[in-house]
């Protein structure tokens, strides 16, 4: 699923999004958990580790229609994922979509 369009639905495990309020206004992260409708916890692997994600409402989100299938893979297998692979996707992300634009 590559794509720079917003997706319409709500967040999925794995799926790439870009924060809009708060401090990392700017930043892009990764959603690696599910609360409930309304929050979701991301992480980036840098700045977000895995063991200390941030909890996050969605509409300060914008979510992407692409989402990591290593990311997504890891998390459902083991219910959790290295930061280097949290790294390394938002990386490709960024190749294959954001660089291109």
């Amino acid at each position: 699923m590559i794509g720079l369009k917003e997706s319409d639905s709500s967040p999925e495990i794995g799926q790439i999004v870009s924060i809009n309020k708060g401090r990392d206004t700017g930043q892009f992260a990764i959603v690696i958990q599910l609360i409930d409708e309304r929050f979701v916890f991301i992480a980036d692997g840098d700045k977000r580790k895995f063991d200390r994600p941030k909890k996050k409402n969605i509409q300060h989100l914008q979510c992407y229609d692409y989402i990591s299938p290593e990311v997504r893979s890891s998390m459902l297998d083991t219910g959790k994922v290295t930061n280097g692979k949290l790294r390394w996707a938002l990386g490709k992300f960024m190749e294959d979509v954001i660089w291109k634009l």
